[in-house]
């Protein structure tokens, strides 16, 4: 049977990061961002942690509340109950081990080579270093390999998601922890829908997201000064929150972070490349990895690629969870 993107949804605990009409009422969906009581109950208890995770898992002032929505953000049109770390603790997920121990990039269709996007090698050592897990990139494949179904829409051709995930589930290597297939093509779940940024099955360890339009070449101002670096945070962002799902961390209510969901562009450009120390800690639980060491990577990456004040965060941040 092939899935559809509704059912991928519904079987294999998809998440979906789109634009969307919402019918339901303003009232029913009403959010109110949790107060500093809520934000510290999430994250859990810390007693019996090493001092550096302490401070890893410190909700200090380095990691803002959420905000409360606009009218076209992702918290005015959908219902996210969010999770704690207790509860994610409980929660069935997969977990890296000695047989499934490795992310697989896998690119579908063209990427210019004319260095007009962040590079695969960029993406590729970007995930390394956040996931603090080995990182490998499959060959390219043509999108048809992948996936059947596609439209013209807008005047693009866009990709429907739910074929493109069956086809990889088909090719999940051996040692995957997961795959995650980046295209420059545009895509769309579901025939009402106009399109969607990216898609991600947790059941069959594969996902799929596009970096049309993180280029500002896609829209009508076009490319400005600046662009490539806008275009790195905007791909490092997506690939990683995709990516994160993969780990069973659902959409984050409590802090700015980079698990919190997004409805348009302008929404996504907002938000911090960082986890929020709830989510931090989940991913921890999730691979285990020395906190200091990954901000100190991660610092390292973004100001050698044009990111320099989001590198002086982590690095800040290194120093904070590593001080004598």
């Amino acid at each position: 049977m092939r899935l559809t993107p509704i059912l991928a949804a519904l079987a294999a605990i998809a998440w979906v990061v789109a634009l969307a009409i919402n019918t339901r009422s303003k009232a029913d969906l009403a959010f109110s961002p949790p107060g500093e009581a809520l934000r510290e109950r999430s994250i859990g208890s810390t007693e019996g942690l090493s001092t550096e995770l302490r401070r890893a898992f410190h909700a200090g002032a380095a990691f803002d509340p959420i905000e409360a929505p606009g009218p076209s953000d992702w918290l005015a049109g959908q219902r996210e109950p969010g999770q704690t770390y207790d509860q994610f603790i409980r929660t069935p997920r997969n977990r890296p081990d000695g047989a499934r121990d490795t992310i697989y990039l896998q690119p579908l269709g063209l990427f210019d080579a004319d260095e007009r996007y962040p590079t695969l090698e960029q993406m590729t050592e970007y995930a390394r270093a956040f996931f603090a897990m080995e990182v490998e990139r499959l060959p390219t494949l043509p999108l048809g390999a992948v996936g059947e179904t596609s439209r013209e829409h807008g005047g693009r051709r866009q990709w429907l998601t739910g074929d493109l995930l069956e086809g990889l589930a088909e090719r999940v290597p051996a040692d995957a922890y997961c795959v995650l297939a980046i295209t420059m093509a545009d895509l769309y779940p579901d025939p009402a829908w106009n399109y969607v940024f990216g898609m991600a099955s947790l059941r069959e360890r594969v996902g799929v997201f596009s970096f049309a339009r993180h280029d500002p070449a896609f829209y009508l101002g076009g490319r400005k000064p600046g662009w490539e670096a806008l275009m790195l945070e905007r791909n490092c962002k997506v690939l990683t929150h995709e990516i994160g799902h993969m780990f069973a961390i659902t959409h984050c209510i409590y802090f700015q972070c980079l698990m919190n969901g997004s409805n348009h562009l302008a929404e996504s450009d907002s938000k911090p490349l960082h986890l929020c120390p709830c989510c931090l800690r989940k991913l921890h639980r999730s691979v285990g990895f020395d906190p200091g060491a990954r901000y100190a990577k991660l610092a390292g990456f973004l100001s050698a690629n044009g990111l320099a004040e989001q590198g002086r965060w982590f690095a800040e941040r290194s120093k904070v969870v590593d001080a004598d």
